[in-house]
């Protein structure tokens, strides 16, 4: 029972700080309107005088970016603002307490991480009502495509947990590396579909992002929704997506142990 309180409270931390601070969820209402209304005007601007371009359509394109930017609302809590990032935890030396509580470090960021994707959920599912009742996105074509879409989104989102958590345990292993966080991050958001499908790339930069993880957290369950990637094809992409989470797991387990290491009383 107690384990479980410890996990609630933990699962919490930031969802609470956005809920007892009504003008940054204004101010996340706002900034999800603006970016929907430019991001679906921009994609229809651009089909203005074509039909297809890159395989897409204009509505396959036009729901591809709309869901790309409410999906990226999953994980973008401020944590800054709190205090609750790994980086500012390693400034200020407070990162010791996460191995001084009745968690431990490891579940702490998991149950933490599971929060705040709940809590983006929640804004992402309103933020898809609000759009499909518009007419802004397209439904599923079956429920079939719906149903796999879901559990590629999950994947998705296991491999970004994953992918996120090496980027904050980066900080256990270096100085001073705000520059470097914010380097990957852009890579991260580039190679998964986040800025544009991938489609519209060069042929050498979709060869080289099918080595890498990122693709697997965005780009490949919006391109089932949209119908890029077929149901006979999706079950191959769902058995990579779940081998980058078995890999990435394997990975981040091991340097965890390492942080520990490096962890002293004093601080970062």
């Amino acid at each position: 029972m107690a384990s479980v309180l410890h996990g609630w409270r933990a699962a919490r931390v930031t969802p609470l700080g956005e809920l007892h601070t009504p003008p940054r969820m204004t101010a996340v209402l706002l900034r999800l309107t603006v970016q929907v209304v430019l991001v679906a005007s921009l994609w229809r601007g651009l089909y203005a005088h074509t039909g297809t371009t890159a395989g897409l359509t204009r509505e396959q394109a036009v729901t591809y970016a709309v869901l790309a930017v409410l999906a990226s609302r999953l994980r973008e809590l401020d944590q800054y603002a709190g205090r609750d990032t790994v980086i500012q935890h390693m400034h200020f030396g407070t990162i010791v307490y996460w191995y001084l509580r009745p968690l431990p470090p490891q579940r702490y960021y998991a149950l933490r991480a599971l929060g705040e994707q709940l809590y983006g959920l929640a804004w992402a599912l309103f933020g898809y009502a609000i759009c499909l009742a518009a007419g802004v996105v397209e439904p599923p074509r079956s429920a079939a495509v719906a149903g796999v879409f879901a559990l590629s989104m999950l994947l998705g989102q296991w491999v970004l947990y994953y992918v996120m958590l090496l980027l904050d345990q980066l900080c256990f292993f270096t100085i001073r590396n705000n520059s470097a966080m914010l380097i990957l991050i852009f890579a991260q958001n580039l190679m998964s579909g986040v800025y544009a499908p991938l489609w519209f790339f060069p042929d050498w930069f979709i060869t080289l992002s099918g080595f890498l993880p990122f693709q697997a957290t965005l780009s490949v369950p919006l391109s089932i929704y949209v119908g890029r990637i077929e149901l006979s094809d999706a079950v191959a992409q769902l058995a990579v997506q779940a081998a980058w989470v078995l890999v990435l797991a394997l990975v981040t387990r091991r340097v965890w142990r390492r942080a520990a290491r490096r962890v002293i009383s004093q601080g970062g």
